[in-house]
């Protein structure tokens, strides 16, 4: 089989470690990066050893013919690009969040849906180890039927010391962290009914919420508590780790700090540590999310070869969009919401 030849689009933080996680795949290979600040394009392909570089991305698109193209832009930029891969029929992997409003999200969607152009969102958090440990724990049926979960995301990691146009946006935590902690609520416990949630700014030297909490109810009749937070000082903290608990009729799951699964029913309680691998190119701050990146590309490879079906399409993250525009005018209303349909 040919190799899958990825072109990226956009050289910034991320694409430090997104491509790399491609490189780890066999079969797969990085054949050009786009970026619009040239001497930024020339250092990341330098970096990993990317034959071709360009400041336009149809000009790459044009000249190289990518197999798939890897969008690692800022959010706003997503829809333009997407658009342009659409017109040249060149399947689409794009960043999260995947737009900033949920009717441009839509169109995206709708778009390539359309065109039939394969459409996906990197959405990698679910791909964590431990994460997909409690899946697998919770569809053998170990606990029972859940009834209740709380999913934790809170500490006080600088994380606009590496990425300081975080603290320009509008809207933070929600749609930047909260897109996976409730793709993970999705992943795990399936489609939400109702969400009431209500948003903080603790840190004043940003512009939008550090802290959030999300209350919903699932089809499934279980009632799940998120909780987001930068400003958070806490005795366990260990970003970026999620922590969950969840109660069933039978017993419950933990997922504890330091990759800890603890898993209790009438018998006791059994413990196990699933941590990830480490990369040598992931950064030791990130090592957990960075293992993650390269489960989610594996995922994205059997969707574009034909095999198992990736996960994180786009028509399915427009789900997770759902939940977080919705978490940010239930805040602002002050109300809860019913959550309709896609």
């Amino acid at each position: 089989m040919d190799p899958l030849r990825v072109a990226v689009f956009g050289c910034g933080f991320w694409s430090r470690f997104q491509i790399p996680a491609w490189l780890e795949l066999p079969g797969t290979e990085c054949v050009a990066v786009c970026d619009l600040n040239l001497d930024q394009a020339n250092a990341v392909a330098d970096r990993f050893g990317v034959p071709k570089r360009f400041q336009n991305p149809e000009q790459l698109l044009q000249e190289v013919r990518p197999d798939v193209v890897d969008v690692i832009t800022s959010p706003a930029t997503h829809r333009d690009l997407v658009e342009l891969a659409v017109r040249y029929r060149i399947p689409v992997i794009c960043q999260k969040p995947m737009a900033n409003d949920l009717e441009t999200a839509q169109a995206m969607v709708q778009l390539c849906r359309t065109a039939g152009v394969p459409f996906f969102i990197h959405e990698n958090w679910r791909w964590q180890r431990p994460l997909r440990e409690v899946k697998k724990i919770l569809d053998e049926g170990r606990i029972g039927i859940p009834f209740r979960a709380r999913i934790d995301f809170n500490s006080s990691f600088p994380v606009f010391e590496n990425q300081p146009f975080l603290r320009e946006l509008e809207q933070f935590i929600l749609s930047d962290v909260g897109t996976h902690i409730l793709d993970v609520a999705r992943f795990l416990f399936g489609e939400a009914e109702r969400l009431t949630c209500q948003t903080h700014r603790v840190n004043e030297t940003i512009r939008g919420e550090d802290v959030a909490t999300v209350l919903m109810q699932m089809k499934n009749g279980m009632t799940v508590s998120c909780t987001l937070s930068y400003a958070s000082r806490l005795e366990f903290e260990r970003f970026p780790e999620t922590f969950l608990l969840i109660e069933g009729s039978r017993g419950s799951i933990e997922l504890a700090p330091d990759f800890w699964v603890r898993v209790t029913d009438q018998e006791g309680t059994n413990a196990r540590r699933h941590p990830s691998p480490v990369y040598s190119w992931a950064d030791p701050n990130y090592a957990l999310i960075h293992a993650s990146i390269v489960e989610c590309h594996r995922n994205l490879v059997g969707g574009l070869r034909g095999g198992a079906p990736a996960e994180t399409t786009g028509a399915d993250n427009l789900r997770t969009l759902q939940l977080v525009f919705g978490a940010y005018e239930s805040a602002r209303l002050n109300q809860t919401l019913t959550i309709q349909p896609q």
